[in-house]
């Protein structure tokens, strides 16, 4: 299919052919093993370190590339190829929502301490912002952190946290002062073996089985004040200026996986026809076909239309939600439609599309759902 649109150059189309071959080679043959495992290698984390994967909009002093974040974004849309939701998730969560707050708020010293390994993959992050009983309204929040001194004293739990099973640091959202609403809210970098810091369990899900998502629990942990990311008080900021391109990592991989969709029951149907399927039955298919490329290209339009944006300065918080909300319903569309017209076959665990369509339920629930994009997109409107 054809990329571009005035927004890739020939050289983010090289490092997608680049990506591919990558994903084509060693994501894709392991998957199925991976997605039954539910657990894909640490050491891809290193290799995505060696090819530069990692730190493409982060500056050379850190490890990164400063290639910038349309890279970033051909790199989000290919890893929605690789056969399963969990492991572009697991490696998508270390270069986007993880090392994110870092590259925007973090000191120097915190730079070379989480950012620099991170971005070589020798040191894996996660964000933990869901709680039991707090999600997309953050300012809701209940874990606290107490200043003892020099250090924090953190209290609470956090759910949902992808990568949290085996990070070796966390940039975790705390309350610092509980009484001041989304004023109170700070950023604070947790790291593998405080005491007082535990994985409660691994969570078995639908989808994204291949990437572990954790339950996290604080009792009493302390954390030193040196590891406050920028100000107390400025967590809401912090997280709401993440949000943005989390939000559209996540529309840019429903993109991957429609695109593999369609390419994959393109070749099933013409199969099925060539082999006995009647005129009639082929007339209703590609008509089917021709509805889904049509909702396939109106996600792809209006995400590389808040990725312009975005990569043009614009705080676009209308387009990027708009975008997230339209590419992740319009994939769990795509991939229901898609099973459909696999037929039984599409049901058997060797097929990539059953593993598209469980991973494809996550997107409109995952960093905002749906409905609290529509808020947004309503708030923006004035409304």
């Amino acid at each position: 299919m054809l990329h571009g649109y005035g927004l890739y150059e020939e050289e983010h189309e090289a490092f997608r052919r680049t990506v591919r071959a990558v994903v084509n080679k060693e994501l894709l043959p392991f998957a199925k093993e991976w997605e039954e495992r539910e657990e894909f290698p640490r050491e891809l984390y290193p290799r995505f370190g060696e090819l530069g994967f990692l730190g493409l909009k982060y500056p050379e002093a850190y490890g990164g590339s400063a290639a910038g974040e349309l890279y970033e974004a051909v790199l989000l849309e290919e890893l929605g190829r690789c056969g399963s939701g969990g492991v572009s998730a697991g490696l998508a969560a270390q270069f986007t929502i993880a090392t994110g707050p870092l590259h925007l708020f973090g000191t120097d010293e915190q730079k070379q301490r989480f950012l620099a390994p991170a971005i070589r993959g020798e040191k894996i992050g996660a964000l933990a912002i869901t709680e039991p009983d707090a999600g997309s309204d953050v300012a809701g929040l209940r874990t606290t952190a107490v200043r003892d001194g020099d250090h924090y004293v953190v209290n609470g739990s956090k759910i949902y946290i992808t990568n949290g099973v085996r990070a070796d640091f966390l940039v975790c959202a705390v309350k610092t002062d509980p009484k001041a609403g989304h004023k109170g809210l700070s950023m604070l970098i947790l790291e593998k073996g405080m005491p007082g810091f535990s994985v409660g369990r691994k969570l078995k899900k639908l989808g994204w089985r291949a990437s572990d998502t954790a339950e996290l629990f604080f009792e009493d942990c302390r954390v030193p004040a040196e590891n406050l990311l920028g100000q107390e008080g400025q967590g809401f900021y912090q997280i709401m200026g993440n949000f943005q391109w989390e939000r559209l990592s996540l529309a840019l991989g429903a993109l991957g996986s429609m695109e593999d969709m369609l390419e994959k029951v393109m070749a099933h149907v013409k199969d099925r026809h060539a082999f006995g399927q009647s005129l009639n039955q082929f007339q209703v298919v590609r008509h089917k076909l021709a509805d889904l490329f049509t909702e396939f290209e109106c996600a792809r339009q209006l995400t590389y239309h808040a990725l312009r944006l975005h990569v043009g300065g614009q705080f676009a918080v209308a387009q990027t939600s708009m975008a997230k909300k339209v590419a992740t319903e319009t994939a769990c569309r795509v991939a229901d439609a898609c099973l459909q017209l696999y037929g039984g076959a599409g049901y058997m665990m060797e097929y990539d599309i059953q593993r598209h369509w469980r991973d494809a339920r996550l997107g409109p629930i995952g960093g905002g759902t749906s409905e609290v994009m529509n808020e947004i997109i309503a708030k923006q409107l004035g409304l």
